[in-house]
């Protein structure tokens, strides 16, 4: 076995930093009518930060899993249970094609900007597209994070780094009520994905790289890649076991593949190149077929022109609306076809000599 290294975990909060940080939630004075409300709660939450219950509810995994007798999160298996049902209704021919389509920005006229982002525009271009085709859409909206009450997209702890199987399909890392990493958007998202027949992803480029939203949900879509779908196996988080059922052999699941994408990626001065590449290699990698050429689309918007004036610049654009509204045409064709078992995929079938 190979040795599991530690020593960088901090050492517990101390009671005074667990109350100075439990209160920042409560600084409107308005809260101060309930001091003695929130003392009794803040205890509760000490307790459990003390005994690091990081999921308080739970019932036996029950027959299919490893360990049939292991404790699992409710939360955990009532999102497991969605996914296998979405999962389920992808497969079924009968079941309506369905797009995800996801914008990336974190801007929005709800939040500080007080302006929709160009971003959004363009997904409204596409999801009629995908309408016209007769394809049901849902809209991802990320810059609900940035505007939506205690709604997060907590970032992802890398269990994979340390083997496979420790990371869990879902996520098991949250919630955790013990350090109130709760709300966990997450959970949700998972079975977007899934119920997916296409994705198509667009968004503006933030200095260089993908919005902070959009790499959140990036990062803990990695279960969706050779994660494992049995926690029991590793009964729970114990690094150990990981370690040895990977070195045993692991066969890395893509959980998300076969579903097609495409790809809008803007910016104003430079960068949109990169991130169209790194999100097509990220997109492949998971078992994604891209729609085509014209379904990978990197454009500028009033390029080295003021900020203030770039929705004018995209009125202006017509080429570049037509461009849009192609990659969501292309995608629709490749549903079609993904549906009706010709869409093309010339490496269907081979198996990864280093599968990762």
């Amino acid at each position: 076995m190979t040795e599991i290294r530690k020593g960088q975990a901090p050492p517990v909060l101390s009671r005074q930093l667990f109350h100075e940080r439990f209160m920042q939630s409560f600084m409107d004075p308005a809260f101060r009518a309930e001091e003695a409300a929130l003392s009794r709660v803040e205890a509760l939450a000490w307790d459990a930060y003390q005994q690091g219950r990081k999921a308080p509810l739970t019932r036996k995994a029950g027959p299919g899993y490893a360990d049939p007798d292991y404790d699992l999160s409710v939360e955990w298996l009532d999102t497991r249970a969605r996914l296998e049902k979405a999962q389920a209704a992808w497969q079924d021919p009968a079941c309506a094609s369905r797009v995800l389509l996801i914008n990336g920005s974190a801007r929005n006229d709800g939040s500080c900007p007080g302006e929709i982002s160009k971003t959004f525009r363009m997904t409204q271009w596409a999801e009629e597209v995908l309408q016209q085709s007769q394809l049901q859409t849902d809209v991802l909206d990320l810059s609900l994070l940035t505007s939506s009450y205690h709604l997060n997209i907590h970032p992802c702890k890398g269990c994979v780094s340390t083997a496979m199987p420790l990371c869990h399909w879902p996520c098991s890392c949250y919630p955790n009520h013990s350090l109130g990493q709760t709300s966990d958007w997450m959970a949700e998202l998972y079975e977007r994905w899934t119920a997916a027949h296409a994705v198509i992803i667009l968004t503006p480029v933030y200095w260089y790289q993908a919005p902070s939203p959009l790499k959140l949900m990036i990062d803990r879509l990695v279960c969706a890649d050779g994660g494992n779908p049995d926690p029991t196996s590793t009964h729970g988080k114990k690094p150990a076991e990981a370690k040895e059922l990977e070195l045993r052999g692991w066969d890395y699941p893509k959980h998300l593949a076969g579903r097609a994408y495409g790809l809008v990626v803007h910016g104003d001065v430079a960068g949109i190149e990169g991130a169209r590449r790194s999100l097509s290699d990220w997109l492949d990698w998971m078992g994604l077929i891209d729609a085509g050429s014209q379904a990978r689309l990197d454009r500028y918007v009033g390029y080295y022109q003021p900020y203030a004036t770039s929705h004018e610049a995209l009125d202006a654009d017509k080429a570049l609306q037509a461009e849009v509204r192609n990659v969501a045409s292309a995608v629709a064709n490749a549903v079609q076809a993904l549906r009706a078992g010709t869409l093309s995929q010339p490496d269907r079938g081979l198996a990864r000599p280093r599968p990762k």
